[in-house]
This record gives C-alpha cells, structure tokens and sequence, in this order.
C-alpha cells in the first residue's frame, strides 16, 4: 500500500518535504532546528573523474529500460509513447529528496534519499519519457535543511552538489551523440543546478548550439537581472526552439507578496537586485510568453484517486494565465491534495498540473528544432 502510495504523490511532496525557494520563505525556527544541520560543512572529496563511467550513478540513462528506470513510468491512460522514441536526450536533475541534519549534503548510498529520488523522478521526469535518452544522475545533493538557512554551510553544500551534477552533466555530452538535440530540465534543487549549468558551462560556448530547450520549472528567473546571462530567450510561441519555458503556478485569489518580497531582495546572475520586475512565465498550456489558455487546453492534469493507490490524467481541470508578475494563475484553488503552500502558491503541483501538455510541449518544439532551417 505504502509503496502504491507513493508512486503516485511523490511528486506532489517534493517541494513540500524536501524544498527548494518557495518552503525558503515561510520555513519557521522550528523547521530550521529540524533540518539544519548543527555540525560544521565538511568538504566532499571529489567523486572519481570517471565516476558517472558507472551506470550504478544513474537513476536513468540508456540501458536501465522500463520498468526499472523511473523516468520511464507513464499513468494509465496515456496514449502510447512515439515509435521509434523521438530523437533527443534530456539531462533532468531531480529535487531534494535527503531530509536529513546529520549532512549538509547526502550519502550516495543513503537508502531513503534514493527511494524518494526514484519516485520523483516517476512523477516529474516521465513527461519527457519519449525522448530516446533520458539521463537522471544521482548526486550528492544538498539536504532539505541547507534551503532553510543562510548560514556559510548552507551555499557550500548547494555549491558541492552542483559539482557532482557539472561531472555528470559533462560525461552526458560526451555520450550522446553529435546530433542529438539536447533537453535540459529540473525542477526545485534541480532547476537551480540546470540555470548555473546553463551560466557556466554553456551560455556563449559551441555546446550552447546543442540546446534545443530548456525546462527549469518552479524556480523564478528574473526577466531583467537573470535571463539575459542565460544565453537563451525566453520561448515566446509554441513552436519555438532553443529556448526556456518554466512557470511558478497560484491558484485565485493568489497572494505572493512575502514570496516576492525576498526574492526581489535577492541577487540576480548580474549581481544586482531582482527587484520589481517581473518573473519569466511561459505558459504551458500553449506554450506562449505571458499568455493565457481556457482550461479546455489543458489535455490533462494528473492527479490521485481517492484512496491514493493510483492516479490518472484528468483533462479540463484548469485554465492557466501569466499575469503581469510574471506567476501562472490557475483560477479557482483545485482540489489536488493537502500539499498547498501559503498564498495559494501550487509550486508542489507546477508538473502535475500540466503533465500532457507538457509531453506534447516538448515534443512539438524539438520538431521545430529538427526541421530543416
């Protein structure tokens, strides 16, 4: 039961229970006495230069095949996946699954942290599951507690944990081919290690001409202080390429402010002030800059059943629009599970709220992107 469980609302927990920027904001002392860790950060030793060489440091890649490899799950119901899959290879980095304060970042063989990681990838990773390569690496990620603090600990760890992600990021290039188009997504902790790859390792290099798109989904990107460093443009159409699509979802009546309040405060990719402006929010029901779709576009929200053994693509269940912010409303709060944040802020829900329009998303832009030009 437990397992049944799981399988389907681990993606509607992740942000809740392992975070990212949104729990950052409302997190109260007692959760920090919970999560932080209290020792001092310890440096990783690097992993082995040809670590991500073994497919045990792979929660997917090419040869783990279905039903073993997580990213590969699809709900029932869905229409069956493209024959032969379409050619391109994702690299998706999954969220913060180690919960634990005894380490600012996981043990690779933590037993825990890997189970919630598979299930997430389940939930988040599998509308990409077309693709003739999905690549998920595990890593040494930063505990849930290191999103909840701003002590020196806290940024080393995240730092450490995008090491391990830029290794395998550089052993996946490698080993897809030329002409591959390549995806990149994530979401939460791993969206915030997708944008500095895209910051350092491609924005204004050769590779960057391989990027066919990019899904950094719930984590906000200013449209003034950090876009403009990532190289990309926002997808303004729903055929359009080499490009980023990502979204931040609130329910009506939405009620950002403290969330906007410190992230305005923050320093964007130039090292200024985010301030005022708005956030990137490309819609996903049709895939358009600051657009807006009836919930007749939505080809289908996956959610659980009643007694959460298992889930299912509900179409229609809710329109979405980009206000002047730059968050996605959704209309009236939908009844999705207990996992809402304050503000009627539906971060834990930003996949699952658009789960088929989001395969459909991206299958149709790397059509675009292979077309003869």
């Amino acid at each position: 039961m437990a397992r049944k469980f799981l399988y389907i609302v681990a993606f509607f927990l992740v942000i809740l229970i392992a975070g990212a920027f949104a729990l950052r904001l409302w997190s109260s002392k007692l959760a920090e006495i919970a999560f932080v860790p209290s020792t001092e950060f310890v440096v990783q030793d690097p992993l082995a230069s040809n670590a991500y060489q073994d497919p045990a440091m792979w929660f997917s890649r090419p040869g783990i095949g279905a039903p073993t490899d997580p990213s590969r799950w699809q709900p029932a119901g869905v229409p069956a996946a493209t024959k032969p899959p379409v050619n391109f290879a994702v690299f998706f980095v999954h969220p913060t699954s180690y919960l634990e304060s005894v380490h600012w970042n996981a043990p690779l063989d933590d037993p825990q942290s890997e189970m919630r990681a598979k299930l997430y990838l389940r939930g988040m990773a599998s509308p990409f599951n077309r693709a003739s390569e999905i690549w998920a690496p595990r890593y040494r990620q930063a505990t849930f507690g290191a999103f909840l603090t701003d002590a020196a600990g806290a940024d080393e760890a995240i730092d450490a944990a995008y090491q391990d992600v830029a290794q395998a990021f550089d052993y996946f290039v490698d080993s897809v081919g030329p002409d591959t188009p390549i995806v990149l997504a994530g979401h939460s902790q791993g969206s915030h290690h997708i944008l500095r790859l895209l910051r350092e390792k491609i924005a204004g290099t050769p590779l960057q001409q391989r990027i066919a798109m990019v899904y950094p989904v719930g984590w906000p990107i200013s449209v003034a202080h950090d876009l403009p460093a990532l190289g990309l443009p926002a997808c303004a159409t729903p055929d359009q390429a080499g490009c980023i699509v990502t979204w931040s979802s609130f329910a009506e009546p939405a009620e950002p402010d403290a969330w906007f309040e410190i992230f305005r405060a923050s320093k964007g990719f130039d090292g200024q002030p985010r301030g005022e402006g708005p956030i990137l929010c490309v819609n996903p029901l049709n895939g358009t800059l600051n657009g807006t779709a009836p919930a007749s576009a939505n080809l289908g929200t996956l959610v659980p059943n009643q007694d959460m053994t298992s889930g299912e693509l509900v179409p229609g269940a809710v329109p979405a629009r980009c206000d002047p912010r730059g968050i996605l409303l959704v209309g009236d709060p939908p009844e999705l599970g207990m996992y809402v944040l304050p503000g009627n802020n539906y971060h834990v829900y930003d996949i699952p709220l658009f789960w088929r329009n989001l395969q459909e998303d991206v299958t149709r832009r790397i059509g675009a992107w292979s077309a003869p030009r």
